[in-house]
């Protein structure tokens, strides 16, 4: 392998050489998405084509989405930490713990997995994190690591708002024991964890058609977000599991107490959930 090689396969991510240029993040957009995430999620990924035009590359080398959405986490840690955390010592802990093992972590494995698990099952794998496709296919062919990390943090919205921000803020009615609680529970977990699937389809989905017409309205139905894909209804089948066990937890479990974000940051509660 030549010198040249050697330093195109060691070279740092885009992403990674932009963490710390917080003036060139785009936090305008990243809200943007935030909002679009939650009312109209296919619109946030109609724009991975027009990105892939200009950019040449489907992951966004933009830090700003994780930055917002980790400090959204760390704000919401704090909140579960002071009402629930021994003192301030356990407060910093479950922040620490939200942000950088329940976010980044959990993230972070996720998109490996997705990484491998859709290069290999839906399509063509990349030789490395960032190297060329195996198999002599072009780029454009192969799935990026950094853009499923891109769809993993994205897909950690719904995760955060419905079990870190309104479970919070519901937590002292549906905590209580009365099968109305449990039902209000137990269907936030089932939304929270739907929401996840669709917007992880809707990442890798190679059916996304795009309003890239030569007349306003047109659509060319050619045109896909990830054309090497296929088969990306496969990510959907979790669903329909998740409302099974829903309908049998309503008479069984309450997620609630049971699976509360502050009960996996390894404290001990000054009181119970």
């Amino acid at each position: 392998m030549s010198s040249s090689q050697r330093r195109s396969t060691m070279r740092v991510p885009p992403f990674f050489r932009r963490l710390f240029k917080f003036t060139s993040m785009d936090f305008e957009t990243a809200v943007w998405e935030m909002t679009h995430l939650i009312i109209a999620p296919k619109k946030v990924f109609r724009n991975i084509y027009y990105h892939k035009q200009t950019k040449n590359s489907y992951h966004r080398a933009d830090p700003a989405f994780t930055y917002l959405l980790a400090l959204f986490l760390l704000l919401t840690g704090f909140a579960w930490g002071v009402a629930y955390a021994p003192g301030l010592g356990g407060t910093i802990r479950v922040t620490l713990v939200f942000v950088f093992v329940h976010f980044l972590g959990t993230c972070l494995a996720i998109s490996t997995l997705m990484y491998f698990l859709v290069g290999r099952v839906l399509g063509k794998r990349r030789q490395g994190l960032f190297g060329p496709p195996i198999g002599g296919g072009g780029a454009e062919d192969a799935l990026e690591f950094g853009y499923c990390f891109d769809v993993s943090i994205r897909a950690y919205l719904p995760i955060w708002t419905f079990l870190y921000v309104l479970q919070f803020l519901l937590m002292p009615l549906i905590a209580q024991d009365y099968r109305v609680s449990n039902f209000f529970g137990n269907t936030m977990y089932l939304m929270a964890l739907s929401y996840y699937f669709v917007i992880t389809f809707l990442g890798y989905n190679g059916a996304i058609y795009l309003n890239i017409g030569p007349t306003p309205g047109t659509w060319l139905t050619n045109h896909v977000a990830l054309p090497f894909l296929s088969r990306t209804e496969i990510l959907l089948a979790p669903i329909p599991v998740l409302a099974i066990l829903w309908l049998i937890s309503l008479f069984t479990f309450d997620c609630a107490t049971n699976l509360a974000p502050i009960l996996w940051c390894g404290i001990k509660l000054r009181k119970p959930v």
